[in-house]
């Protein structure tokens, strides 16, 4: 029973972490199940804001609606280059960045501000990887299964462990027990 007493802060930051996490996840995953064989919203919304920002470039993109799954497909020229799927709209990155701020805990305002911040950061960083993606799969690279898998996953989280690290030791500035 000792030890429990020891490391009793790290579980209860586990167990708001986890709780937080699945019912993130839950919540999330309700939501996309409730547009079937359609493309959700956030879905949607973060391909056109990739597509705006490569016509921005001075590329001729739109995108459209598969019509028989929930996936997002980026045009170029009227080609289809990039099939953009629920997971590749980075929430589920953004459920484990705030079940981690509010497993951590921290000063309400603090918390809020940086939350929001962190969010908008893990959402430009996405939108990155997906216009990156664009140049990879509209160049036909052997390695687009390579860098969608494993590189720009791993950047984005080495994002959020960015932020974490950041709100551990520099922002979360808890308030003295009285």
């Amino acid at each position: 029973m000792n030890l429990f007493k020891e490391f009793k802060p790290a579980f209860l930051f586990l167990g708001k972490f986890l709780a937080i996490y699945f019912i993130g996840n839950l919540l999330y995953g309700l939501f996309v199940e409730a547009y079937g064989s359609r493309p959700d919203p956030a879905t949607i919304e973060i391909t056109r804001q990739t597509s705006t920002l490569l016509n921005l470039y001075g590329l001729d993109t739109h995108i459209e609606n598969h019509p028989s799954r929930p996936t997002v497909i980026l045009h170029d020229e009227g080609l289809g280059v990039v099939s953009v799927f629920e997971g590749c709209n980075g929430i589920n990155v953004m459920i484990v960045f705030v079940a981690f701020l509010f497993a951590f805990g921290g000063r309400s305002l603090h918390l809020l501000l940086f939350l929001s911040v962190g969010l908008m950061i893990i959402h430009l960083a996405n939108i990155l990887r997906l216009i990156l993606l664009f140049f990879l799969a509209k160049n036909n690279s052997p390695q687009f299964y390579y860098y969608h898998k494993y590189f720009f996953t791993a950047i984005l989280y080495m994002v959020v462990f960015a932020l974490w690290y950041v709100w551990a030791t520099q922002f979360n500035k808890k308030q003295p027990a009285q």
